[in-house]
């Protein structure tokens, strides 16, 4: 009979590789269903009349719950969540047309169903500022979709496959971070004659994806190093299977957190290229557009830039809160 410190005979010896593997799995899995069985007792159900062990959470369920017990996230969920409605349904809390003016009103004050007053053209600003939440954010969300898939999936495979592709895509993200963004909207824009937001958007994305790119491509790089990802691939896992279910959901956090902030600053960029008379244009309802307008009168008719430059500001402050939000629930360090 052996002794107690020392195997038993034939238990791993003439097994193999295979069968060693196929012993310890069994030893894994009994150890894990009685750790699951035993509470603080020792016994099955903790041998003190307590009950099953609460079941593990992932990184989203803990970030989900503690995103909402998070204030910051809330208000700026909310004011989001109006902005979408508003978008969605303008003509809910805005009964008139944006384009419909009359120059007999051309830049006057709060009146009776016109809470905001008028513009130089004798537009209602009020129907203007509601109507011009739909023309940003279809912008920023749209860019910010475009910028994130495409900046993810060349970030992701550079990162994953690495070697020649890697350091190309490097050199070519370099080139990009060269182009200053209004000085190459000025540029490019410029020859545009579409008075539709496409334009707009596909020169956000053309600018925007080199920073997704580097951001997907090193936490590709960390996440491929773990010791699940090295398991997948010694036990034979294809590179499509590993970069879908192993890496992707584990790099994908810091995507979501960069395309949050950066929606923001998109729809900042298109008021910014619209006010330059670049961007977007007439008849086309837009806040950058308004401020345009506007700022020829900031002395006489403050209340022409006051609203639409109020909502702008507004809208990036709760996208940006949102983005530090969801970093803060998303980042174990932060915990």
């Amino acid at each position: 009979m052996p002794e107690p410190h020392e195997p038993a005979e034939g238990a791993v010896a003439g097994t193999g590789m295979g069968g060693a593997m196929e012993l310890a799995a069994s030893e894994a899995t009994t150890l894990a269903s009685g750790e699951a069985g035993a509470g603080p007792g020792g016994g099955p159900g903790g041998g003190s009349g307590g009950g099953p062990a609460a079941p593990a959470r992932s990184l989203w369920s803990d970030a989900w719950r503690d995103l909402r017990r998070n204030p910051v996230f809330l208000v700026s969920g909310l004011i989001i969540l109006f902005l979408v409605l508003i978008s969605l349904w303008p003509s809910a809390i805005a009964s008139g047309d944006p384009l419909d003016c009359d120059l007999a009103n051309a830049q006057k004050g709060s009146s009776p169903g016109h809470p905001f007053g008028y513009n130089g053209q004798g537009c209602d600003v009020y129907t203007r500022t509601v109507y011009g939440a739909r023309t940003s954010v279809t912008v920023g969300v749209c860019a910010t979709l475009g910028v994130a898939v495409l900046g993810s999936v060349l970030g992701g495979l550079a990162g994953f496959f690495g070697g020649v592709w890697d350091a190309i895509l490097s050199r070519i993200t370099d080139i990009f971070f060269a182009i200053p963004v209004v000085l190459g909207g000025l540029v490019l824009l410029s020859v545009v004659t579409s008075d539709t937001v496409w334009p707009v958007i596909g020169f956000m994305v053309l600018l925007g994806w080199p920073q997704i790119s580097r951001i997907a491509r090193g936490s590709v790089i960390t996440a491929k190093q773990h010791d699940y990802v090295q398991a997948a691939r010694a036990l034979g896992a294809s590179n499509s299977r590993m970069l879908l279910r192993h890496i992707a959901p584990n790099a994908v956090a810091p995507v979501i957190v960069v395309a949050t902030i950066a929606l923001g600053t998109y729809i900042a960029l298109e008021a910014t290229l619209s006010y330059l008379g670049v961007g977007l244009k007439p008849p086309t309802v837009s806040w950058g557009i308004d401020i345009s307008a506007a700022s020829q009168y900031i002395r006489n008719a403050p209340h022409m830039l006051l609203w639409p430059a109020g909502a702008l500001a507004v809208t990036v402050l709760a996208f940006i809160m949102l983005g530090d939000a969801v970093r803060d629930a998303l980042d174990p360090k932060l915990r």
